[in-house]
């Protein structure tokens, strides 16, 4: 049987300042293809081109990436301030949805940074604009200068809750991740179960309660380096298999 097909989510972007594209980071692409053996598309962010159904009958599973923009405060109920930054309403309008109907489906997701967020926020969860002005806080945030090899350095070490699913991908409960987000966890939904920590407390790793498939994600960006840092390959690679699982399943139906 052929590799499973993975969507990967789009990100808005301006050519030349004017001419609007939908891309996505390289890093992200080599560590589905390469880790996750898996074909990759690339799934535009424009709620008007595909209805979800059709991306869902396309795709076996879905990584929902890291991005500049943030999730817009009205999703979770909040007023926008300076302190949220940028947003992109369109990527709001697919990746919600899209997360709730495929757990619903039990069709694989992994959330990666900004997609971390969305699994909270599409399930009725909140967000901290920016958690390093919290007391006791770290600076989770990119450093703004140095090469890419120092800004996606590892940092921190995240604390995995024993029984978890993380603790059975890492067989570890504690991990080296780097960080370079700003944004955070502030109420967890009610169907997400937070499985890992930062020392500062801030949540890392996440899953979805009663979730009948794979539905991770993580603060962190474990698609730089992928195919050798021991834990993001162990990641990519437990998605990959869910995938693959889920595809077998589509090709039964098909025979059947």
């Amino acid at each position: 049987m052929a590799r499973p097909v993975v969507g990967i989510s789009g990100n808005a972007y301006f050519l030349d300042d004017q001419y609007p594209v939908q891309a996505c980071g390289v890093y992200n692409l080599d560590a589905v293809s390469e880790v996750c053996d898996a074909t990759v598309i690339v799934v535009p962010c424009l709620p008007h081109l595909n209805p979800i159904e059709d991306l869902m009958d396309v795709c076996d599973g879905f990584v929902f990436t890291g991005a500049r923009p943030n999730v817009h405060p009205e999703e979770y109920g909040e007023q926008p301030t300076e302190a949220h930054g940028v947003f992109d309403r369109d990527r709001d309008a697919v990746t919600l949805p899209l997360i709730r109907a495929c757990v619903d489906r039990g069709q694989p997701v992994l959330g990666i940074c900004r997609g971390f967020q969305e699994f909270n926020v599409a399930f009725g969860g909140t967000l901290h604009p920016e958690i390093r002005e919290l007391p006791g806080r770290m600076n989770h945030r990119m450093p703004p200068d140095g090469t890419l090899e120092e800004k996606f350095a590892l940092r921190h070490e995240v604390s995995i809750n024993k029984g978890s699913p993380f603790a059975r991908i890492f067989a570890a409960e504690r991990v080296l991740t780097n960080t370079l987000h700003g944004q955070g966890i502030k109420a967890a939904a009610n169907r997400v179960v937070i499985d890992g920590r930062a020392d500062d407390g801030t949540p890392e790793a996440i899953s979805i309660k009663g979730a009948p498939g794979f539905a991770l994600a993580v603060q962190w960006h474990p698609e730089y380096n992928a195919s050798k840092d021991p834990v993001s390959r162990a990641l990519f690679g437990a998605f990959g298999v869910a995938c693959a699982v889920w595809r077998t399943g589509k090709g039964m139906q098909r025979t059947s």
